[in-house]
């Protein structure tokens, strides 16, 4: 029976051995991987996108926010993973190169005051966190808000305020913004966002039906805006109240 006692502590401890420890350095490593991945699609989207190398503030930001604390549980193996995931209620958390890409086109300064339009997990709110002053996200559907809400809590996002509300209609109460970031696809810019948008400030959108552009809108200081088409995308479609 000792034998045997022996023998099943030897298989237990083998078992445990080949499972990955996913403690803090694991996920370390996981994430300088990530932010090597998205480094290597912009070199390799460069012509396409004109952007051929992100801002090393925007990488810092990627390389920091723990991803695997916004995504399932059943799903936190491929936190990690440079793809979008399954968060519940039909919507998406988006691939960490549209993450850094999105955060790169906004051209942030550590003073600006963002709206982002589409909450979701949180996760592309608290990349913002660390570039922005302070951040102001919306979310349609009530679970993802308040969990999102809680979760950004619970990791010490304190410069990101959210409401459940519909995104469509801005947060006028906190407007203008020097920045705004939509993370749903509507079929034309809201107008109510560029009334809240800074001269000189600058909104990335995905905009289209089944098939969607991602645009840059930046306010003149007249008030008129110009438009330029990045690249083509897949978002969800932006819903309304």
């Amino acid at each position: 029976t000792m034998k045997r006692l022996f023998l099943l502590m030897l298989l237990l401890v083998g078992a445990a051995a080949t499972e990955p420890v996913q403690s803090g350095e694991y996920f370390a490593t996981e994430r300088r991987q990530m932010v090597k991945d998205i480094t290597e699609m912009a070199t390799n989207t460069a012509s396409v996108t004109g952007i051929g190398k992100f801002a090393s503030l925007v990488l810092e930001a990627m390389e920091e926010v723990p991803r695997h604390e916004f995504v399932p549980r059943e799903k936190i193996s491929a936190a990690y993973k440079n793809r979008p995931l399954q968060i519940g209620h039909r919507q998406t958390i988006s691939q960490p190169f549209i993450v850094a890409l999105m955060t790169e086109l906004l051209n942030l300064k550590g003073t600006d005051r963002v709206l982002e339009v589409g909450t979701g997990s949180g996760y592309q709110a608290a990349v913002l966190s660390l570039l922005a002053a302070q951040v102001y996200s919306i979310e349609i559907i009530p679970e993802l808000g308040e969990a999102a809400q809680n979760n950004l809590r619970r990791l010490g996002y304190a410069n990101v305020q959210t409401k459940i509300g519909d995104g469509y209609l801005g947060w006028p109460a906190h407007a203008p913004f020097d920045g705004i970031i939509v993370t749903a696809a509507p079929d034309h810019i809201p107008p109510a966002l560029i009334d809240q948008l800074k001269p000189n400030g600058r909104m990335v959108i995905p905009v289209g039906g089944f098939t969607q552009d991602l645009l840059v809108l930046t306010k003149r200081a007249d008030g008129t805006t110009i438009s330029e088409t990045i690249v083509p995308v897949r978002f969800v479609p932006l819903t309304r109240d």
